[in-house]
C-alpha cells in the first residue's frame, strides 16, 4: 500500500478531530439524556424532538450549502461553518429550558450538518480512492474517541456540574480546533478550475437530477438510521432496562470506544485490501444480528452488556467506513462538494425522521423503563438489509466504472504510423 505523506497524514488528524467535536456534538446527547430529560421535565417524545432538529436543520442547510459547494476554496467554507457550529454549541451551554435548547440544537445543526460533508470532499480530493478506506476508517475512529475521552468526560463534568458542562467542553475544543485549521490547513481550490462560472441553483439542478446519483441518494438516506434511532435512547435504556447505574455509563463508553478505536484502523486497511463492498457485507450482518440481540435484552451484568456493545460497534464501523469510501467513487471532481452535501444533508433528515420514529414507537413506564424497544431494532434490522442490496448495486456499478477506466488506459492511441496509407 502506498504511505501517506507528512502532509497527508497531518490531513488525516485533521480531520478526524473535526469529526470528533462533531460527532461528540450530537453523541453527548445521547448519555445526557437519562439527566437531561428529568432536569426539563421532557418526555422521551420531546427528548427525540431535541435530537431531531438538529438532523432537519442540518439537512435542509446541506442543500442549500450544496449550490455553492464547489464554488470557493473548501478551507474558506470549512472555517465559515466551522465557527458557526461552534457558536450553536455555545447557546446550548447556556440554554435553560427545553424551548431554548431546541433553538440553540438548530443553529448548531445549520452550521454542523455541512461540515461532515465538506470534510468527505476534502478526503476525496486529498486521497486517491484505492487509500480511502485507510483515511475512512483513521477519520472514523473520531467516532470511537468521542466514545472512549469525550463521552466520559461529559458524563462526569454533566454529573459534577450539570447537564450544561459538557456543551462548553466542547466550544473549547472547537475554538482550538478552528485556530489549527486557520494556520496550517493548505488551501484547497483544485476544483475551481473545472466549474468557475456555474451557477449555484443550476448547480444543485443538475447535481440532483444526475439519474446515477439518484441510487446514491437513496442508499444514503438508510445508512444511518440505525444511530439515530438507538442513540438517543441509549443510556436510559441501559438505565432502565439493562439494569445498570449512572455511575457505570462512564465505563460502558470507554470500553466499547477502545474497541471501537482499534477496529476503524484496522477496518479501513481490510477495504483498500480486500474489497469495500465484501467488508461492508460483513459489516452489515454483524451488526443487524448485534442489534436484535442488544434491543431484546433484560437485565443484564456490566460484562455482557459492555461485550455487546463491543461487537456491536465493530460491525458498524465494518459498515459506515466501507460505505463512505464507496459513496466516494460516486460523483465527479466538478460536483463533488454538492454531491457530499446533498448526501449528508439526505442522511441528516431520515435520521430525523428515524429519531421521531423512534420516540413514538418506545413508550415510557412510571419508573423510567422503556417499552417497545425491541419494536426499534425490528424497524434497524430491516433497514440494514435493504441499504445491503442498494449497496450492492452501487458496487457494481463503480466496478464497471473502473473496468470502462481500465479499458481506456490500455487501449492504445492512432498516432500517425497507424493511420493506413491512403490508395
Amino acid at each position: 500500500m502506498t504511505p501517506f505523506t507528512r502532509y497527508q497524514k497531518f490531513i488525516v488528524a485533521l480531520l478526524a478531530f473535526l469529526q470528533f467535536s462533531v460527532i461528540l456534538d450530537f453523541m453527548i446527547l445521547s448519555p445526557l439524556g437519562a439527566t437531561l430529560m428529568p432536569a426539563l421535565h421532557i418526555t422521551p417524545s420531546q427528548f427525540g424532538l431535541v435530537v431531531s432538529v438538529y438532523a432537519f436543520s442540518a439537512g435542509s442547510s446541506g442543500i442549500l450549502a450544496a449550490g455553492f459547494a464547489d464554488r470557493f476554496d473548501r478551507k474558506k467554507l470549512l472555517l465559515f461553518f466551522y465557527f458557526g457550529f461552534v457558536l450553536g454549541t455555545l447557546c446550548c451551554a447556556l440554554s435553560q429550558t427545553f424551548t431554548e435548547l431546541l433553538l440553540s440544537r438548530m443553529i448548531t445543526g445549520i452550521f454542523g450538518g455541512v461540515i461532515g460533508s465538506i470534510v468527505s470532499a476534502i478526503s476525496t480530493d486529498l486521497f486517491p480512492y484505492e487509500m480511502r478506506g485507510r483515511v475512512m476508517g483513521f477519520v472514523q475512529t473520531a467516532f470511537a474517541g468521542s466514545q472512549i475521552l469525550g463521552i466520559p468526560l461529559g458524563l462526569l463534568l454533566s454529573n459534577h456540574f450539570g447537564w450544561h458542562a459538557p456543551f462548553s467542553m466542547i466550544v473549547i475544543i472547537g475554538t482550538l480546533i478552528g485556530f489549527v485549521i486557520i494556520r496550517y490547513l493548505k488551501p484547497i481550490d483544485a476544483h475551481l478550475k473545472l466549474n468557475p462560472d456555474r451557477k449555484p441553483f443550476h448547480h444543485l439542478w443538475e447535481t440532483i437530477s444526475t439519474p446515477r446519483y439518484l441510487q446514491a441518494f437513496a442508499t444514503v438516506m438508510l445508512l444511518g438510521t440505525g444511530g439515530f434511532m438507538l442513540m438517543p435512547f441509549g443510556s436510559a435504556y441501559s438505565v432502565h432496562n439493562l439494569g445498570l447505574t449512572l455511575e457505570q455509563l462512564p465505563m460502558i463508553y470507554l470500553i466499547t470506544g477502545m474497541s471501537a478505536m482499534i477496529t476503524g484502523p484496522l477496518v479501513g486497511r481490510a477495504a483498500d485490501r480486500f474489497g469495500k463492498f465484501k467488508v461492508f457485507l460483513f459489516g452489515t450482518v454483524l451488526s443487524i444480528t448485534m442489534v436484535l440481540i442488544y434491543t431484546n435484552l433484560g437485565p443484564t451484568p456490566l460484562a455482557g452488556v459492555v461485550i455487546v456493545n463491543s461487537i456491536l460497534f465493530v460491525g458498524i464501523f465494518s459498515r459506515s467506513i466501507p460505505a463512505q469510501a464507496l459513496m466516494s467513487a460516486i460523483p465527479e471532481p466538478s460536483s463533488r462538494g454538492a454531491f457530499m452535501s446533498i448526501s449528508s444533508s439526505l442522511q441528516q433528515i431520515s435520521g430525523g425522521f428515524a429519531a421521531i420514529l423512534a420516540g413514538l414507537i418506545v413508550s415510557e413506564n412510571p419508573d423510567g423503563s422503556l417499552v417497545h424497544f425491541n419494536r426499534i431494532g425490528y424497524v434497524v434490522a430491516l433497514s440494514g438489509a435493504t441499504t445491503l442490496l442498494l449497496m450492492y448495486l452501487i458496487h457494481v456499478r463503480i466496478v464497471e466504472k473502473n473496468r470502462g477506466k481500465n479499458a481506456e488506459k490500455n487501449t492504445p492511441k492512432k498516432g500517425p504510423s497507424s493511420v493506413a496509407p491512403s490508395v
